[in-house]
């Protein structure tokens, strides 16, 4: 595994496990209890995904320190606001079965996401958590957002991938240090990336899987990856891809594939605020 430091000095893998759409169930423990025996140290979730219950209970079966692990979770713009977020953070502990959160983070950038950032000092000035981000931030709402706080975002977690690769946005984050992580490392198995001409020819050159010539791109290009799968095979062969190195012109030849914009979701979009703030987690 190989590990980046934020910008308050927290340390935290380059390559984690995803857990987006997996139910909270025995086969989300399963799941999660696999990716720790591994190798994987970092475990995201959302209060969004339903499934903190199953993966708390997977780190308490791995017998695992805690102080080994980094479990990720994030407030959704329903229970954004000052009290609100307080009040989901604490859900989201308890159902994690932990002491305290490695990293907490607004999910969308909606609603009072200023209050919910006062509430995550407070969290963090009490230790209980680590560290603080955002997702799904576009360049305009991070610099404002960043202009008017105090502590600084660790981590902004976005879409990243072959075919969107944000690089405006990353040079952006940089300038304030702000580390990007990409959800949806693999596009999510859509557009036909698994069988994209330009990653087959260099899966092929370097005997390894589309999945795997995509994830080492994400870390020479130093983002950190929450890929997901159910599959246990798919599972191990995401974090296999320490004992390579794409070369400079591979690294270029996948640059070359950025389309600019996501095929997956426009959050500058009205439709999509209107979307997510209309989305309910809870009554």
């Amino acid at each position: 595994m190989q590990f980046t430091t934020l910008n308050n000095g927290v340390k935290i893998p380059l390559l984690g496990f995803g857990t987006f759409q997996i139910p909270n169930s025995k086969d989300c423990e399963d799941c999660v209890e696999y990716a720790i025996e591994c190798g994987y140290r970092l475990i995201d979730t959302a209060s969004l995904y339903k499934n903190e219950t199953s993966i708390g209970n997977a780190v308490q079966h791995a017998r695992i320190n805690r102080e080994d692990m980094v479990l990720t979770s994030k407030v959704w713009p329903q229970d954004h606001g000052y009290e609100n977020t307080l009040q989901a953070f604490e859900q989201s502990r308890k159902n994690l079965g932990v002491d305290y959160i490695d990293l907490y983070m607004i999910h969308q950038p909606y609603g009072d996401y200023y209050g919910s950032w006062r509430a995550m000092e407070k969290l963090l000035q009490e230790g209980l958590v680590k560290a603080i981000g955002v997702c799904n931030f576009s360049a305009e709402r991070l610099v404002d957002f960043c202009m008017n706080q105090e502590v600084m975002p660790a981590i902004n977690q976005v879409e990243i991938h072959p075919f969107f690769q944000q690089k405006d946005l990353i040079e952006i984050m940089e300038k304030y240090q702000i580390h990007q992580e990409a959800w949806g490392p693999l596009c999510e198995g859509q557009m036909g990336i698994f069988d994209n001409p330009t990653l087959k020819k260099i899966a092929d050159e370097y005997d390894k899987t589309v999945a795997q010539i995509i994830n080492r791109w994400h870390i020479q290009k130093g983002n950190i990856i929450i890929p997901r799968s159910v599959q246990r095979s798919h599972i191990l062969e995401n974090i296999s891809i320490w004992d390579f190195e794409l070369s400079e012109k591979d690294m270029y030849r996948i640059e070359l594939m950025d389309l600019g914009h996501s095929e997956i979701i426009d959050h500058c979009k009205p439709s999509t605020a209107k979307w997510i703030n209309e989305w309910k987690i809870h009554d």
